[in-house]
C-alpha cells in the first residue's frame, strides 16, 4: 500500500507563524491545477503499482480551490493510480472556508476526512496570528461538517503561543473536547527563521514561554485529551479508537508515498526526493517535461535513523523483528545497548515485540531518540 500526498500552496493571507511553502498568487490556480495533474501523470511508475490508499490534500490551504479543480485531479489520480483501494481522503481546510455551500460542494468529492487548522479559540491571539477565523466561526464549521455528513474530523491546535498561559491553554483543552471530534494534533510553537511572528520574537515584541510552561502544556494535554477518551497514538497526535490519521501514519511507518508540487516529498524505502520551493519553477519545469527535484539516495545508517525517529514516535513503537530484518544483528544489538538505561528506569518498554516509550518516556523522547541514533 501507499499514499499521495498533494501540496495545494494557495492562502488568502499568510499566518506569522507558517513556514510551509505557500503563496497569495491565486491567479495562478488554473495553471498549477494543470501542472499537478501532469506530475501525477508523468510520475505513475514512482510507486511501482503499490495499490493507493491514502490521498491527502495539505497545503498551503487546499479549500482555495473550487469543484472543477478537484475534480481534474481526482480524474488524474483514478486514471493513473486508481481509488479503488483507498480508505482515506483528507482535505485541509481553513474554517472560514467550510461554508454550508463549499461543503455541499466537496460532499460530491470522494473527500472523507476533513483536517480544520483552529489553533486556538482566543481571538485576540488568532487575530495576532493573522488567522482569518475567530473561535465562533470554528466551532460552527465544524457543526456544519457534520451536517454534511463527515464523520471522521480533525482538528489542529498550536500550544506556547505568545502570551500562554496555563488557564488559557485549559480552556483551548475543554473547548476542542467540547466539538467531540474524531482526532486532534496538537503542536508546540516553534519559531522559524524567516517568519514574521520570529521577528516580533527578535525584536522583543513578544516573548517565548519558558520551558517549565511548555512542560505544563505538554502533561495538560495528555491529562485532558486522555481523559476525555482519546488515545496518544503518536506525540503530538490523538484520536479517538481507531480513527487516527492513516495518511500520517504512514509516515511515521515507513510507508512508500509520492509527493507532488512544489516543495512536496517523496519516500520510496530507498530515496527521497523533492520537488523546487518554487511555483514558477514547479510550473514551468512540468510544462516542460523536466521537473525541477532533488533525490537522496538512503545508505543504511540513514535509513536506520530515519527507522528510529518515525517508528519511536507512536504508540507501536520500533518494531524489533523489522529492525533486525531491515538493518542486522549488530544495528539492532546497538539499539537494544543503548535502549537499556531506559529500560531500567521506565522510560522505554518491550510491548508486542516492539521498544516504545512509556508515559514518562515521551516528555524526553528527542533525547532518548538521539542516544540510539547509529553514528558513523
Amino acid at each position: 500500500m501507499a499514499g499521495i500526498y498533494l501540496h495545494i500552496p494557495f492562502c488568502k493571507t499568510r499566518c506569522i507563524y507558517c513556514d510551509f511553502y505557500s503563496t497569495t498568487r491565486s491567479e495562478l490556480i488554473t495553471r498549477y491545477i494543470h501542472a499537478l495533474c501532469n506530475e501525477l501523470k508523468m510520475r505513475k511508475e514512482y510507486l511501482k503499482e503499490e495499490k493507493i490508499e491514502t490521498v491527502y490534500f495539505g497545503g498551503g490551504t487546499p479549500s482555495q480551490l473550487g469543484e472543477e479543480d478537484f475534480q481534474q485531479i481526482f480524474k488524474a489520480i483514478q486514471k493513473h493510480y486508481g481509488l479503488e483501494d483507498c480508505r482515506e481522503i483528507t482535505l485541509e481546510a481553513n474554517p472560514d472556508d467550510l461554508s454550508k455551500e463549499y461543503l455541499q460542494m466537496l460532499s460530491a468529492l470522494p473527500f472523507n476526512r476533513i483536517s480544520m487548522g483552529i489553533q486556538t479559540f482566543d481571538d485576540a491571539t488568532l487575530k495576532l496570528l493573522k488567522r482569518r477565523h475567530n473561535a465562533r466561526t470554528a466551532t460552527e464549521a465544524v457543526r456544519r461538517c457534520r451536517e454534511a455528513g463527515y464523520q471522521n474530523i480533525s482538528i489542529d491546535l498550536i500550544y506556547g503561543l505568545p502570551g500562554e498561559t496555563k488557564e488559557r491553554w485549559e480552556k483551548d483543552l475543554r473547548q476542542a473536547i467540547s466539538l467531540n471530534v474524531e482526532h486532534i494534533s496538537a503542536y508546540h510553537l516553534i519559531y522559524e527563521e524567516d517568519t514574521p511572528i520570529y521577528n516580533m520574537l527578535k525584536q522583543h515584541q513578544i516573548c517565548e514561554v519558558d520551558e517549565d510552561s511548555s512542560l505544563e502544556f505538554f502533561t495538560l494535554l495528555i491529562e485532558y485529551l486522555q481523559k476525555a477518551g482519546y488515545e496518544h497514538y503518536e506525540i503530538s497526535n490523538f484520536c479517538r479508537p481507531g480513527y487516527y490519521s492513516r495518511h500520517n501514519t504512514s509516515y511515521w511507518k515507513g510507508i512508500p508515498y509520492l509527493g507532488c508540487g512544489p516543495s512536496a516529498h517523496s519516500f520510496n524505502g530507498t530515496t527521497r526526493e523533492w520537488n523546487i520551493s518554487s511555483i514558477d519553477r514547479y510550473i514551468k519545469g512540468i510544462e516542460e517535461g523536466q521537473r525541477v527535484f532533488e533525490t537522496e539516495y538512503l545508505g543504511p545508517t540513514t535509513r536506520y535513523n530515519e527507522f528510529i525517529i518515525t517508528t519511536m514516535r507512536t504508540v507501536w513503537g520500533t518494531p524489533i523483528e523489522k529492525l533486525k530484518q531491515l538493518f542486522g544483528i549488530e544495528m539492532w544489538e546497538y539499539c537494544r545497548k543503548m535502549a537499556t538505561p531506559y529500560l531500567k528506569s521506565g522510560k522505554l518498554e518491550e510491548y508486542e515485540g516492539a521498544l516504545r516509550l512509556t508515559r514518562e518516556g515521551i516528555f524526553i523522547s528527542d533525547s532518548i531518540m538521539s542516544d540510539l541514533l547509529w553514528v558513523d
